[in-house]
Formats: C-alpha cells, sequence, structure tokens
C-alpha cells in the first residue's frame, strides 16, 4: 500500500458561488455540478486543467457520509494551509492584484520556489508554490 498523491480538497461553506467563483476566476479551474445525488445548489467540483476536480466545495446543508460541525468562515484549525503546486507565477501576481487580495510571498532558493499564501473567501489558506517559473 502506499499514498500516490493528495486526491482533492474539500471545503464546507456558506458562500458556495463566492467561493467556486474565488478558484475559478483567481486559480482558473473549471467550475462543474458536481455528480448526483448533489445538486448544483449544494455542490461544485472544480477541475484542474488536466480534468481531474481537485477542489469539492459543498454548502452546509450538502450532505456528508461523515459529518460533523462545521463552522464555514473561522480559521481552518489543524489544517493549516493547502499547498497547490502551479505555474505562471507572473499572471498569478496580475490576478491577485487585480481582486485586491491580501498576501505574502516567500522564496524558498536552495530549491528554486517562489510562494504566494493568500486565503479564500472561507479563509482558507492557499499555498500557491512555482518551481522554476
Amino acid at each position: 500500500m502506499q499514498v500516490n498523491w493528495l486526491d482533492h480538497v474539500n471545503i464546507i461553506t456558506d458562500r458556495l458561488d463566492e467561493t467556486a467563483e474565488f478558484y475559478r476566476t483567481l486559480l482558473g479551474l473549471e467550475r462543474r455540478d458536481a455528480p448526483p445525488p448533489l445538486t448544483p445548489n449544494n455542490a461544485q467540483w472544480m477541475y484542474d486543467g488536466s480534468g481531474k476536480a481537485i477542489m469539492h466545495i459543498n454548502s452546509v446543508d450538502c450532505p456528508r457520509m461523515f459529518d460533523r460541525e462545521v463552522q464555514p468562515g473561522a480559521l481552518t484549525g489543524a489544517v493549516h494551509h493547502v499547498a497547490l503546486n502551479c505555474t505562471g507565477y507572473d499572471e498569478m501576481i496580475r490576478r491577485i492584484e487585480a481582486r485586491d487580495l491580501p498576501c505574502q510571498f516567500n522564496l524558498v532558493e536552495a530549491i528554486g520556489l517562489r510562494q504566494i499564501f493568500v486565503a479564500d473567501p472561507n479563509n482558507v489558506l492557499l499555498e500557491l508554490n512555482f518551481f522554476g517559473n
């Protein structure tokens, strides 16, 4: 047995449309309705360029197999951030500036990594990683 990769991140929100649009416009992810029995009103999945649904965005009233209390908009708790491997550093800077989003930058010179930290509308911290570009 081995872990192959991170499959997806699930965000539960009381701001479904705003959150889906954030990921669509900032990261260029494709917004699609989640498969049944979920509905467009309670779940949107965000797909990367290869057609993989990497972000599942669910409303607070969306049915869940493992249910627990969730407080949308609170700090992300024990999960500090979600890291995404990205390309197009300069374009990302332009998108962040156009939306006037607060962010922080970091450079890890030893491995040629530029990082941008930015929060989504639910205060989920994203670490956007750009290797060598």
